[in-house]
């Protein structure tokens, strides 16, 4: 068995069912992670999109039924077709702070997934957390702001299947408006969803921090190999 997959089975096996306090401990961890990255490593600020950006979905927009979730798996890649984006993905726990640990700045083209939730294709909600930016240039999700509903995104998987989920929001919160449970919490019970977590808004000088976060929600919707 390789370091990876003992590192997802051991973060997985302790970190599986959050539920009740630790689900809000962990909550508060992502706000703090949004909030507190990218202090000073102010590089190419990232696009200025408001309090919120497509909120639920547009009228136009016809979304595909969800897919039965999958079983199991460590993910290994995300393809993000429309940004151009393909990029490995790294097992991640919790800091001392109790919040997602995100990859190094020093691999600003790594995915982290948290792997003490659910596995991206699994029932629950899978996290990815990714840079926007470095204090030189932009990072894996730097144009994850730019999305929209109706737009794919691949999971490659250790079982050799591809989860390919739609977009169906894609929000900008504000530190004032936000609302942990909105942002992160499942949108419907049973599926198998997708959460893209990065920094946005604009870049506070005074705090050296990013004013928002980017939360890309997406769904289950097929399968591929």
């Amino acid at each position: 068995m390789s370091d990876h997959d003992q590192t997802y089975r051991r973060l997985y096996g302790t970190g599986r069912m959050l539920a009740g306090v630790a689900w809000v401990v962990l909550l508060l961890g992502l706000w703090l992670w949004g909030r507190e990255v990218t202090e000073v490593r102010h590089g190419i600020s990232a696009p200025t999109t408001g309090d919120m950006a497509a909120a639920g979905r547009p009228p136009d927009v016809k979304l595909p039924p969800a897919h039965r979730p999958l079983g199991d798996a460590v993910p290994q890649r995300v393809d993000i077709p429309g940004l151009g984006v393909q990029a490995p993905v790294l097992a991640r726990g919790l800091d001392a702070r109790g919040a997602p640990d995100p990859p190094p700045f020093g691999q600003p083209g790594v995915v982290g997934w948290y792997a003490g939730g659910a596995a991206p294709g699994a029932r629950g909600t899978a996290l990815m957390v990714g840079h926007v930016d470095t204090d030189a240039r932009p990072a894996v999700f730097f144009r994850v702001s730019e999305m929209r509903p109706g737009q794919t995104i691949r999971v490659v998987r250790a079982d050799g299947r591809i989860a390919e989920f739609t977009v169906e929001s894609v929000q900008v919160l504000t530190r004032e408006r936000f609302d942990a449970h909105q942002a992160y919490g499942p949108r419907e019970s049973g599926r198998a969803e997708l959460r893209l977590v990065t920094c946005g808004g604009s870049f506070d000088r005074a705090t050296r921090s990013y004013t928002a976060n980017v939360v890309v929600s997406a769904y289950l919707t097929g399968t591929g190999r």
